[in-house]
């Protein structure tokens, strides 16, 4: 992994009432992480939309944040992945919607499409803030898959850089892994046999990576491994939720297919229900 992974941050801008907050977060994030911020408005260019958005961000101006404004007409997942193509996006912040009545929040129709088609590292934001939340407890997946090296090293980044106090990897199992009908004493204890064979050989796969890490990202962080024997996606997303993550890290979805989208997995039981801030890395 790069020594800087997250070189250009963008961010689509509306003048909406969470215009300020949002900011705020995307100025922070490129602070920490070193990197430029790019804002993409659909819509006009005006003198007032700029001065706008120089006025919010002059609360950064002692920090020397740099950034730049991009004016894009036309459909808005288009003109936004295509700027973050011109601009070489490392990561793209998406704020998610709040559903009406009900403390949940989910991905939209125009960020989901982004999210499926974005060559980019993602941040779902659900409640951006003006003053800064801290992040304490990021949840990491522990997929045994090509892609998790990569992303359980930018994790350990992000938690260095953010002073995060806990990281918990996690481990999702598939049930169909101990494929074995528990009927009696025997069978369930046999079961538990497998599973704890299994979950063991997770561990040592999951500390084989940790390992090659950077010692100045691990040294100074609480270090945990959970395995979990369930629904891909969902498991994980529930078990950030009860832990009260403040970050969720997950690697990105493999390319859709029409059936994916039928039948839900991974990435998309995410995005239907976000069960705290989720970075999703490309």
């Amino acid at each position: 992994m790069p020594l800087k992974p997250f070189k250009t941050i963008g961010i689509g801008v509306a003048f909406s009432p969470n215009l300020k907050a949002n900011l705020y977060e995307a100025a922070r994030l490129s602070l920490y992480f070193e990197a430029k911020l790019v804002m993409i408005h659909i819509g006009e260019q005006s003198e007032e939309k700029l001065n706008k958005l120089k006025l919010i961000l002059s609360a950064f101006n002692k920090d020397n944040l740099e950034y730049e404004v991009v004016f894009k007409s036309g459909n808005p997942v288009d003109a936004i992945l295509s700027t973050a193509k011109e601009k070489s996006f490392d990561l793209l912040i998406i704020g998610a919607a709040k559903r009406e009545n009900f403390v949940k929040y989910y991905v939209g129709s125009i960020a989901r499409k982004i999210t499926r088609q974005a060559k980019c590292s993602l941040l779902l934001l659900i409640n951006p803030s003006i003053e800064r939340l801290p992040c304490r407890h990021i949840v990491v997946n522990g997929l045994e898959d090509p892609r998790t090296e990569q992303t359980i090293a930018s994790a350990f980044y992000v938690a260095s850089k953010l002073n995060a106090e806990q990281l918990t990897i996690v481990e999702e199992i598939k049930q169909n892994q101990i494929d074995i009908k528990v009927d009696d004493d025997k069978s369930l204890r046999h079961a538990n046999i497998i599973k704890a064979r299994i979950s063991n050989r997770e561990t040592s796969r999951i500390n084989h990576i940790i390992e090659e890490l950077p010692k100045e990202h691990t040294n100074n962080i609480v270090i945990k491994s959970q395995p979990i024997f369930g629904t891909q996606g969902y498991s994980i997303g529930h078990y950030a939720q009860i832990k009260r993550a403040d970050l969720l890290v997950m690697n990105a979805p493999t390319k859709m297919t029409f059936w994916d989208r039928l039948f839900p997995h991974d990435i998309e039981h995410i995005l239907t229900e976000l069960p705290t801030d989720v970075l999703i890395i490309q």
